[in-house]
């Protein structure tokens, strides 16, 4: 059972992983081809982590529905893959893990899954793995970096977990 401030801090984030792609898309959007990447994007699930595995699936599903009405199926088959390497990442805080080794942890998953999901959409091994997988990497990289700064900042208000080892 989630409890209110679960809820609450959720239903913000998932908010935040709408008005990414909706109406930043373009502006933070960085294109090269056949990879693309919305700086920050990754950053509502990232901070949803801290909260629980569930507000993480939820915010990475939200994400998912952000990037399919404004960029379409194969982006948000992409956005999808958020839903997981939060769980993944929110289980390990939940298990003791600091959010920056959950963070470090969940990039190959984040990176590999992102390629995986492409090549039914006629990516080559190539452009799949090396193109959209290092690209979500270094994607990945960026955006902890903003969700650290995020959670530091916030933490001291939002009292949300603390950093362990």
């Amino acid at each position: 059972m989630m409890k209110a401030k679960e809820i609450t801090i959720g239903g913000l984030l998932a908010a935040l992983a709408l008005v990414i792609p909706l109406a930043f898309g373009g502006v933070l959007g960085i294109v090269i081809p056949p990879f693309s990447a919305t700086l920050a994007s990754h950053v509502p699930v990232m901070l949803a982590m801290v909260v629980s595995p569930a507000t993480a699936v939820f915010v990475g599903l939200v994400s998912a529905l952000g990037f399919l009405i404004k960029l379409g199926p194969v982006i948000a088959a992409r956005a999808a893959v958020h839903a997981v390497f939060g769980y993944v990442g929110a289980k390990m805080i939940q298990r003791g893990y600091s959010f920056l080794v959950a963070l470090a942890a969940t990039l190959p998953i984040h990176a590999g899954l992102e390629a995986l999901v492409v090549m039914p959409f006629g990516f080559d091994f190539y452009k799949a793995f090396v193109v959209v997988g290092v690209g979500t990497m270094i994607h990945h990289v960026i955006d902890s970096a903003i969700a650290l700064a995020v959670f530091y900042a916030l933490n001291p208000i939002l009292k949300l977990k603390t950093i362990q080892h």
